[in-house]
């Protein structure tokens, strides 16, 4: 009875009754998400969002590093986000996970520290690099169990990208090819591809070429005419709940929200897309502006 009423107290969020809250079209039922752009400034006070969620001081969490390098030489342990966790927000127990192998990355000893956790993020690099090591493994079960928890996942760069179900900018040639060999993303949020880096790398016309892909690339398995883009600038997030984000970060930050549905064979390129700036919200179920 006392380790119930403790949990209750530092972990309310984890003894949400199961099959409490009806099903979501698009985020998650349960769990937040913090989904940041990348940049720097406001790393401190988003990733801070993302301890809240993760419970605060009391929280347990891990930081998956593996987008950052492939060369198996990296020091994969070092970690900025980690180093926020413990010395600025003195989180009391802070994990950094990686691998490139699957057989691991499926394996029960691997995943323990993610049975456990409140709250995971997933650090910047190349967002294929995350698929490839844990798509469909045991690992990836994990993180979307955390979420059922009532805990939060987060991440930057491709640790944003990554969240999507169809993985943009996801070619393991490089970057700059939007519809590549690998292409999906671990789904949190469902019917979605994420970019990052937005308006600060001009890539504000990029997500077009995933929602309209004139070259057929995409894989049958991901319905384009349902999917919805959201494109985030540096140093801002959204922090998704449910069906429902807000923009946080820097003041007059943007998101852009990429709806195909709404388009006509002759809407310009530059009107494909609204813009939601830092404390506005978005209903993504309703696919607008709150």
């Amino acid at each position: 009875m006392r380790r119930e009423l403790l949990t209750m107290v530092v972990f309310p969020f984890l003894v949400m009754p199961v099959g409490a809250l009806e099903a979501t079209a698009v985020g998650p039922s349960r769990g937040s998400l913090v989904i940041m752009g990348g940049g720097g400034k406001e790393m401190p006070g988003i990733f801070g969002k993302f301890v809240e969620l993760a419970g605060g001081k009391a929280a347990r969490i891990v930081v998956v590093t593996t987008a950052i390098s492939s060369d198996p030489k990296h020091n994969y342990d070092r970690s900025w986000a980690a180093k926020l966790a413990r010395e600025q927000f003195k989180v009391a127990e802070v994990t950094v996970l990686h691998t490139h192998d699957r057989g691991i990355a499926d394996s029960e000893g691997f995943v323990q520290p993610i049975t456990r956790a409140t709250g995971v993020w997933f650090g910047g690099g190349r967002q294929w690099r995350l698929t490839r090591a844990y798509g469909g493994t045991r690992s990836e079960r994990e993180f979307h169990k955390v979420l059922e928890r009532g805990g939060a996942i987060g991440g930057s760069s491709a640790g944003a990208t990554i969240q999507g179900s169809f993985l943009a900018r996801g070619d393991t040639s490089g970057n700059t090819i939007m519809v590549g060999d690998v292409q999906r993303g671990f789904g949190f949020m469902r019917n979605t591809a994420i970019d990052q880096h937005l308006i600060a790398r001009g890539r504000e016309k990029d997500l077009l070429e995933v929602l309209e892909d004139p070259d057929n690339k995409m894989r049958p398995e991901f319905d384009r005419g349902a999917m919805l883009g959201i494109g985030i600038d540096e140093d801002v997030a959204i922090v998704v709940k449910r069906d429902r984000f807000e923009v946080i970060g820097k003041k007059r930050g943007a998101v852009l929200v990429y709806d195909p549905r709404k388009w006509k064979e002759d809407t310009p390129a530059g009107e494909k897309w609204e813009t939601i700036r830092t404390g506005g919200f978005f209903d993504l179920a309703k696919r607008r502006v709150i």
